[in-house]
């Protein structure tokens, strides 16, 4: 069992940079693959990073360049730092994780935060 816990959410002008941090329970994080999501208003649920526990990446199409995912296997945190943010960014942002293979698709992620607001002023 994995509990997740998201932190480092919040309001910000376009252009702007904020970090959000996922901090893991459980002994074996650094077996599991992490992944952030993002939910805008009206939308549904999309992949916007992951990275595995040998440190593979992946990022969607729209955040690649502005948006880097980092791991801390020792502290048991998944870090997303997010630049050049846009107003498209804004969205309740959730930290997942899984075991095995490293994945976009969300429905193979077992747990899942409760989720950190990103607003992004223009």
């Amino acid at each position: 069992q994995v509990q997740l816990v998201e932190s480092g959410g919040g309001l910000v002008q376009a252009g702007g940079s904020l970090r959000l941090s996922c901090a893991a329970s459980g002994r074996t994080f650094s077996n599991y693959v992490m992944g952030w999501f993002r939910q805008a208003p009206g939308k549904e649920r999309e992949f916007v990073a992951a990275i595995s526990h040998s440190g593979s990446i992946k990022y969607t199409d729209s955040v690649k360049g502005r948006f880097t995912i980092s791991r801390d296997n020792a502290k048991n945190t998944v870090s997303l730092q997010m630049n050049s943010l846009k107003p498209e960014d804004t969205a309740v942002y959730y930290c997942a994780a899984k075991t095995g293979i490293l994945t976009t698709r969300q429905s193979f992620y077992d747990y899942w935060g409760q989720g950190t607001q990103v607003t992004v002023s223009s």
